[in-house]
């Protein structure tokens, strides 16, 4: 019969009673899932077949939603990462199979499989079951028609959609998608590109879209959009040097029941 180890095995004395210094901190982790966040922007970019913008967006709101309740100790970033991606693929109905997935994976395609396929449900039941993702990207569409038909001052709204974009690329990195609605943030991207490309959308803004009855609520509406441009203002790539000291100290106090690598050498 297979017993499993001891688990002073998968735990060593030296692990279970460290100081609570050898652990990461919550601004460690915080690092740590930015610089995640890069690697799963770029898996997605590479991706071939090319992925659909909602298949990013709602990847990166599965990835920030289920590091609102775990750790990066107990679950490594690199393991849920691929999963919220293939996640994603089926429920924005991209599709593709598990091997056409894994053929974009770098290294040993066998365990990245039987890791996506492991941690699969694990992701749902901590995202609650919710998988309907709205985002900001159709709401973007909907806007540039609307502007287009009733907003005088703008003769061509598609000169503002490259900028519009770069902004939304950035917005991922935030966490405006847990704080604001889909069309807050679409909303703020046009305006960030109008303003860019020297246009006045105040207007539409205030006349046309809040009309006479919303009129209450216009302030609140403008405070929004200021928050969420300065959280994609504030954006900052995480420092290069605290991510190898983090990653350093992951490899020692990260949770080794839920390592792959652990789980293979005692089967």
């Amino acid at each position: 019969m297979i017993r499993r180890p001891p688990r002073s095995t998968l735990f060593p004395y030296t692990t279970l009673f460290r100081s609570p210094s050898a652990f990461l901190t919550s601004a460690d982790e915080r690092i740590l899932c930015k610089k995640y966040e890069l690697y799963l922007r770029e898996f997605c970019r590479k991706f071939q077949p090319s992925m659909p913008r909602s298949v990013i967006g709602t990847s990166f709101i599965y990835f920030k939603r289920f590091y609102l309740h775990n750790s990066v100790m107990e679950y490594h970033p690199k393991e849920i990462l691929v999963t919220c991606v293939y996640l994603a693929c089926k429920v924005e109905e991209f599709n593709v199979s598990i091997t056409q997935f894994v053929a974009n994976v770098n290294g040993n395609r066998e365990k990245a499989m039987d890791i996506i396929l492991n941690n699969e449900l694990l992701l749902i039941q901590q995202l609650s079951y919710n998988l309907t993702v709205h985002n900001p990207f159709r709401p973007v569409e909907g806007f540039l028609i609307d502007i287009k038909t009733r907003c005088t001052n703008i003769s061509d709204p598609q000169r503002l959609r490259p900028a519009i974009d770069d902004f939304l690329d950035r917005c991922l990195f935030t966490d405006a998608c847990l704080l604001y609605a889909p069309s807050q943030i679409a909303l703020t991207a046009i305006v960030y590109a109008a303003g860019k490309m020297q246009e006045n959308i105040n207007d539409y803004v205030t006349d046309v879209l809040m009309g006479t009855d919303g009129k209450d609520k216009l302030n609140k509406l403008i405070e929004s959009l200021k928050n969420i441009r300065t959280l994609v203002k504030n954006l900052e790539p995480p420092p290069k040097d605290q991510i190898r000291i983090i990653e350093k100290k992951l490899d020692k106090c990260r949770n080794q029941e839920n390592n792959p690598e652990i789980g293979r050498a005692h089967v």
